[in-house]
């Protein structure tokens, strides 16, 4: 694949913590079929956080999406409509340096912004 040298600030992870599997499978396969996301890959983790000044310790699952962070707008709000949570974790994350054949594939799989 030939590509030009793309700047790896441009591509970025978002990160968004989900209450189950179900859940996070629920938030990310519409975001990959609407190409908001090149991938995202789901992980369980546990989460140790204040709320309603009550530490809480729960049980979640990560999506680490990867994506062009011109899209952000628009996946912030697809997330927004999909996700349970009154404020969900929403944070991106710019790359440093990535692969030139991965940049690539990540502005192949996402679709332009108009």
């Amino acid at each position: 694949m030939a590509h030009a040298d793309l700047d790896a600030s441009n591509y970025g992870l978002v990160l968004v913590t989900a209450p189950s599997r179900e859940v996070a499978d629920a938030i990310a396969t519409p975001l990959v079929q609407e190409k908001l996301a090149a991938c995202i890959s789901l992980m369980p983790v546990t989460s140790i956080y204040t709320w309603d000044n009550q530490l809480q310790k729960d049980e979640e699952w990560q999506l680490l999406i990867k994506t062009e962070l011109s899209h952000f707008p628009d996946l912030e709000t697809r997330i927004l409509a999909l996700h349970p949570y009154d404020i969900p974790e929403i944070i991106a994350v710019p790359l440093s340096a990535g692969t030139q054949p991965y940049l690539s594939w990540i502005t192949a799989q996402v679709k332009p912004v108009s």
